[in-house]
């Protein structure tokens, strides 16, 4: 529909007619002008603009037409009354929601093979009684040779000191020089005893004792040992410590730390060169400084990107503070929440802060944008906020809601750790919405009113993105296409987002332990900067190079098989587990023709090697002679568990012969995925009612439930915010199409998104995994806004075309400002230690880029298209 086909009704109130209502006022600078005349032509243009749009008191909608007068006649009111509830919440969050959680157990502690590896550990403690049990793992390095006599009385030495200090709490320690002292004197018990049975052995005995000891129990060492050569370069030390089933991990990360300065005292180890100790209690520890070393550089530089930015788009003082304020209360109001709520700070958590700074900083600088708009043309001050919040509050409100819908979609999680998010999220954004909606105006209104007749200095007051400026110059491109060649371009568009959505669907998916650890460059880069800034000491780099480079195995190295089965006191119990072990898959390590594992039959072999009275009860009720008992099972599980065999027997199965556990060592090259598979078919072959667990089987189940959980969650979010919008925008405007209207550019968006993460090799993980549904978010959040603002300049008479090009310059100007603001100021989460956190910045950045670069270029050929298509002139070439 051309600008001559309107009604002249709607024509009439062109804006050049009330730029001249408006100049009359002058701005309440005019000399010698008229009073009379000056408030007349106030009042009309006042009266015109509180008209238009169909946005009276009468079709206001109940929260602005409430709020609207407190802003513009109460404003300190409001002010005091946030302020007091700030101090509510700045209580909340000094009650913090729990202990802070990271790592992996965050997102696995309610997956089933989470579960069931707790039932593991409740039934099999490491130290075979009813305490709690923790171990550790002491790397000793010696490229010469790690086994020579002095380093294995080293190591003795260091058992004996284990030994004897009460407060380190070790119940037992095993290393390759206990295990060759074992086997040069049998009866030597103690560390201080098989000290001197090493020292007293010449260099033959010393040799064939390590041939004999990797022969009965497998030594401990590195890949590159061979009986022959008796020599090797690294040696593991295990180590277990006797913890309450309930220990902190501090206390238990003390503990370890303790034992690496027990083995820095014995001459010739050196803590951090030749001796690293290792746990879990470490590994978390550790993770935890990750995140604190990330913060200490990435915080500073985001918060000096963001106020460069808000100092760009403000340009005034006293509305960068308010905007900073509002900013700093959104966040402790959110911080607050999550006090009252008992819900634990998390690195699930950690991507929410940075979506409500990105939120919160586009509704300051649009509500700034648009009332410096009505206060260029001369309107007082509460006038043109009441103009402002009128237009804003209902886009702000459809933003919120769409983007709290984005959010709690991932409440279709299982995991804790999507739900936790999903809810401080939701909750941070209606708190958001509150803080910018209502307080940021009011304070507005108070401080200009303040400031008024004053002396103190005007900063910037022009609106971004105006006619005159360089912006205003480079924002109409989509208009200008729009007007050329809008269909062509809409179906490249579209062509182009569903090419780039097929292609994002190839994304990987990852979650494990190492996921968490950076790449040594990163560290390097790091270890660069100055002081403070510089990151502490890591162990789990030089660990994780051990166990691949030396052990040939992974952070997570085994899978366990759970057997809970009354058979296994049954004659074929011991037959059905040793069969599950034979001709093991390729994604097993293997021993000779059988899988490299640990468990009740491998202790019954190993005691019966070194036991000749166990061996003969063995030879009594094996049939077939190959070592595996297969009659009177139970009589042989009573004698092993009256050996000096019975504590380890207990690790393998429980005291009532009801479970059983196998741990199968799985090959370093082995594929995650391929390795679950293998247990689990492992599992599913045996007799007995098997089921395959372990830290990868459960990260594994994590993978598929974050890749189930972003689809599900991403669908849940396009249907409510399809839903919403078009409701919205049927009650606001009459308009449903107009919602419809707004998904188009936000499908592309997604679309891109997806793409980026394949194609920046960037795979999908509970980190960054809400970011699919939160895109259609932001996507609306930005379309949002240019459609609001266009539907108030079309609808007031204006032509498609010209309130195109008014809402770029205004409204687009806005939409810059915050996406340049968001992009760089949040997109330095990209300098992050943490791997995944540095994926979720880029993600962030590309998804605010994206949002509002379709809003911008491909929203107003849509609205052309539109318009087209309702009017019947798709065959023109162009609207005016």
């Amino acid at each position: 529909m051309s600008e001559s086909d309107r009604p002249d009704d709607r024509a009439s109130d062109a804006p050049g007619d009330r730029a001249d209502a408006l100049a009359s006022d002058g701005g309440r600078s005019g000399e010698g002008e008229d009073a009379t005349s000056r408030a007349s032509g106030l009042v009309g243009s006042l009266t015109d603009r509180l008209g238009s749009g169909g946005s009276d008191d009468g079709e206001m909608d109940p929260f602005t037409k409430r709020i609207n007068p407190l802003i513009s006649k109460r404003p300190w009111t409001i002010v005091v009354v946030f302020l007091l509830l700030t101090g509510v919440f700045l209580a909340g969050a000094g009650m913090g929601g729990g202990e802070s959680e990271a790592g992996t157990d965050q997102f696995a502690d309610d997956t089933a093979e989470s579960e069931a590896y707790e039932d593991i550990q409740d039934e099999f403690r490491e130290s075979g009684h009813q305490g709690g049990g923790t171990t550790a793992q002491l790397f000793i390095e010696d490229e010469r040779n790690v086994l020579s006599q002095p380093n294995l009385l080293r190591m003795l030495e260091f058992q004996e000191e284990l030994d004897t200090r009460e407060a380190l709490r070790v119940e037992s320690s095993t290393s390759p020089a206990s295990l060759i002292a074992q086997q040069l004197d049998p009866e030597a018990t103690t560390a201080e005893e098989q000290y001197r049975a090493v020292e007293a052995a010449s260099a033959s005995q010393l040799e064939r004792a390590i041939a004999d000891a990797d022969e009965a129990a497998g030594l401990p060492v590195s890949t590159d040992f061979t009986p022959e050569s008796a020599e090797a370069d690294v040696a593991q030390v295990a180590i277990t410590y006797d913890t309450p089933p309930m220990a902190d991990t501090d206390d238990t990360a003390e503990l370890q730390h303790e034992t690496e300065a027990v083995a820095d005292e014995i001459d010739g180890f050196e803590s951090g060169e030749n001796v690293i100790v290792f746990g879990n209690a470490i590994i978390e520890e550790e993770t935890v400084q990750l995140l604190n070393d990330t913060a200490i550089v990435v915080f500073p530089a985001a918060i000096v990107l963001i106020l460069f930015f808000l100092l760009v788009a403000y340009r005034d003082p006293i509305d960068l503070g308010l905007g900073l304020v509002s900013l700093l209360m959104a966040m402790i109001w959110t911080f607050g929440f999550m006090g009252f709520s008992g819900i634990a700070f998390s690195q699930s958590l950690l991507v929410v802060f940075p979506l409500l700074l990105a939120v919160g900083i586009d509704f300051g600088i649009h509500i700034i944008n648009r009332y410096r708009e009505e206060r260029a043309e001369g309107v007082p001050i509460g006038e043109s906020m009441t103009l402002t919040t009128k237009q804003l509050t209902a886009a702000f409100l459809i933003v919120t809601l769409t983007t709290v819908f984005g959010f709690a979609s991932n409440l279709v999680s299982s995991m804790s750790g999507m739900q936790d998010f999903a809810i401080v999220a939701s909750a941070g954004m209606l708190f958001t919405f509150l803080i910018f909606g209502v307080f940021l105006p009011a304070c507005k209104v108070g401080f200009d009113r303040l400031r008024e007749g004053t002396r103190f200095p005007q900063f910037g007051t022009t609106p971004m993105g105006s006619e005159g400026s360089v912006l205003g110059k480079i924002l109409p491109v989509g208009v200008r296409i729009a007007r050329v060649a809008p269909v062509i371009f809409l179906i490249t568009m579209l062509v182009v987002g569903g090419g780039v959505a097929a292609y994002g669907t190839g994304v990987d998916t990852e979650f494990d332990q190492e996921a968490f650890f950076p790449e040594q460059d990163r560290l390097d880069q790091y270890e660069q900067l100055p002081g403070p800034l510089a990151p502490a000491d890591y162990t789990f780099m030089t660990v994780l190079d051990y166990m691949e480079e030396d052990f040939d195995r992974g952070m997570q190295s085994s899978v366990t098989i759970y057997v809970e089965d009354g058979d296994l006191r049954s004659d074929t119990a011991l037959k059905d587990i040793d069969r599950a072990l034979e001709n093991p898959p390729d994604e097993f390590r293997r021993d000779g023709r059988t899988a490299d594992a640990d468990s009740i039959v491998s202790v019954v072999e190993t005691r019966a090697a070194q036991d000749p009275e166990f061996d003969a009860v063995v030879t009594r009720y094996d049939s077939n002679g190959d070592g595996i008992p297969d009659r009177n099972v139970d009589a042989v599980y009573d004698e092993l568990f009256a050996s000096d065999a019975g504590g380890e027997a207990s690790q393998y199965l429980t005291s009532d012969r009801g479970s059983s556990r196998i741990n199968i060592m799985i090959d370093v090259d082995a594929d995650q995925a391929e390795a679950v598979d293998a247990a689990q078919q492992t599992a599913s072959d045996m007799e007995m009612d098997a089921t395959a667990t372990g830290q990868l089987v459960i990260f594994e189940s994590v993978i598929e439930e974050t890749t189930q959980s972003s689809i599900n969650s991403l669908v849940v979010a396009f249907l409510l915010t399809t839903i919403f919008l078009v409701l919205a925008y049927w009650w606001l405007e009459g308009r449903a199409i107009y919602g419809v209207l707004n998904l188009v550019p936000v499908l592309i968006t997604v679309a891109l998104l997806a793409g980026s993460m394949r194609l920046f090799d960037i795979p999908l993980s509970p980190i960054n995994a809400p970011i699919l549904s939160v895109s259609i978010g932001l996507g609306v959040d930005y379309t949002v806004h240019f459609m609001h603002r266009f539907v108030d300049e079309f609808e007031d008479g204006n032509g498609v075309h010209e309130a195109l090009l008014t809402t770029v310059r205004g409204t687009g100007g806005a939409l810059t400002g915050s996406m340049l603001t968001t992009v760089c100021g949040l997109g330095v989460l990209y300098l992050a230690l943490i791997p995944l956190i540095m994926e979720f910045g880029l993600l962030l950045a590309l998804g605010v880029f994206y949002a509002c670069f379709t809003s911008l270029l491909v929203l107003p050929s849509v609205i052309v298209v539109w318009d087209r298509l309702e009017n019947g002139t798709m065959s023109l070439p162009s609207l005016g």
